[in-house]
C-alpha cells in the first residue's frame, strides 16, 4: 500500500486537471499517485461506455480502493451534490465496507463548479459521507494554507475547489493548483504517519 488513489469523475476536464495537481502533491511527499476514473452512468438499459476509456486515467477497480494507503475523491458539482457516476461507483463498495478495508485510511475530497457559489461546499460534504461510513479519516485543508485566505476563485477548508466558468473553460488558478497540491501532500504525509503507506 504505497500509493494514494486519486479517484475522480470529470465531464469537461476541470476535475481531471485538479486530480493531476493532487497527484503532484502526493508525489512531492514521496508516495505514488494512482489516477483512476469512473465511467459515465448510462441512461439506457445496456451500458454504452467502452471497457477502457478512450483517454485519461483507467477505470477504477475495487482492488485499487482496497489496496490504497489513502484516497482523494473528486467530482464536479451536480446540483450541490457529487455526480451520479461517482455515487453509482461508491454505492457498489459494500464488500469493502463489510470487510472494513478502508477503515483508518486518510481521505480528502475536491470539486469543480461552473459558478463561484455553485454548491462547492455541499458537494464536498456529500462526498465525505460515504468515506465516513467506510471509517476513513477525512482530512480538510487548514488555514495554514494561506491561499484559503486570499483566493478569489475556488478553495475551501473542506477540500480544494475550482471555478470553471459557465463554459467550463477557465483554467485552474494558481491558488487552486496550490490547494490541490496541498491536499495531495497532506494525504501522503498522513498515510506515512498512520502507517497505512508501506514503502
Amino acid at each position: 500500500m504505497s500509493y494514494i488513489l486519486i479517484l475522480y469523475y470529470s465531464r469537461h476536464g476541470a476535475t481531471a486537471d485538479m486530480a493531476q495537481q493532487v497527484a503532484r502533491g502526493v508525489e512531492a511527499a514521496g508516495l505514488e499517485a494512482r489516477l483512476r476514473t469512473v465511467p459515465a452512468v448510462s441512461a439506457v438499459c445496456e451500458a454504452t461506455e467502452p471497457s477502457v476509456p478512450t483517454s485519461g486515467a483507467p477505470y477504477v477497480e475495487l482492488d485499487d480502493l482496497r489496496d490504497c494507503a489513502g484516497l482523494a475523491l473528486g467530482s464536479p458539482t451536480r446540483f450541490g451534490n457529487m455526480a451520479a457516476a461517482m455515487k453509482y461507483f461508491l454505492d457498489g463498495t459494500s464488500a469493502l465496507w463489510l470487510a472494513g478495508a478502508l477503515a483508518g485510511k486518510p481521505a480528502g475530497v475536491f470539486t469543480s463548479t461552473a459558478s463561484l457559489h455553485g454548491g462547492q461546499e455541499s458537494t464536498l460534504l456529500s462526498m465525505m459521507l460515504p468515506l465516513l461510513h467506510h471509517g476513513m479519516l477525512v482530512l480538510g485543508l487548514p488555514y495554514s494554507e494561506t491561499d484559503l485566505l486570499h483566493t478569489r476563485s475556488g478553495g475551501t477548508p473542506y477540500g480544494p475547489s475550482h471555478v470553471a466558468g459557465n463554459d467550463s473553460a477557465l483554467p485552474l488558478s494558481d491558488e487552486e493548483k496550490r490547494l490541490c497540491q496541498a491536499l495531495g501532500r497532506r494525504l501522503a504525509t498522513t498515510a506515512a504517519q498512520l502507517g497505512t503507506a508501506v514503502h
